[in-house]
């Protein structure tokens, strides 16, 4: 079965993008060799996308590079959103259920991983117990204010287990018993 994979770039203090989903940040802090996303690549089987992520701001729109991973990304895309009507589009599928959104990327992923982007769909995913594993990289910036990697007041506190050999920001969820 598909591993559920939350993965983002955060600024240092937190933030996955800037006020209002700004996301120009991100550009420069992209160009170096990551070794840690390009092994994620190679294993990604499906994406699990949320609404504002999929519409959002791509800091590579307009050039090769736009999409996920760089523009490296080609393949099944399940979007989660409160109105799929008309949200279609080539390797698109829209839905409003978390649970048959998680059905459908984890098909299409077969054995490989299904890479969430978005934190409320992260969010989400942990509220339900169904995220597996969190990998997160860090630019060397402060953003001050935006899209929170995870934002949850009042949540559980959720342990994490390192992943082994794999970067320090890679963890296994591990929930707390029901």
């Amino acid at each position: 079965m598909a591993t559920l994979l939350y993965s983002a770039t955060a600024s240092l203090d937190g933030f996955i993008a800037g006020p209002g989903g700004d996301m120009s940040w991100l550009t420069p802090h992209l160009a170096a060799p990551n070794p840690t996303a390009d092994r994620l690549l190679s294993r990604v089987g499906a994406l699990l996308v949320g609404a504002r992520t999929f519409g959002g701001d791509d800091p590579n729109r307009g050039t090769e590079q736009e999409g996920a991973f760089g523009g490296q990304w080609s393949g099944p895309v399940v979007l989660l959103t409160h109105r799929p009507a008309g949200r279609t589009a080539d390797g698109v599928t829209a839905t409003d259920d978390l649970h048959h959104a998680v059905d459908l990327a984890r098909e299409a992923a077969g054995d490989g991983v299904v890479d969430v982007l978005g934190a409320d769909v992260a969010r989400q995913l942990l509220d339900a117990r169904l995220l597996d594993e969190v990998l997160l990289f860090f630019a060397p910036v402060l953003l001050g204010d935006g899209v929170r990697v995870f934002d949850h007041p009042g949540g559980t506190q959720v342990l994490l287990d390192r992943v082994p050999g794999e970067t320090e920001h890679w963890y296994r969820v591990r929930y707390p018993p029901a």
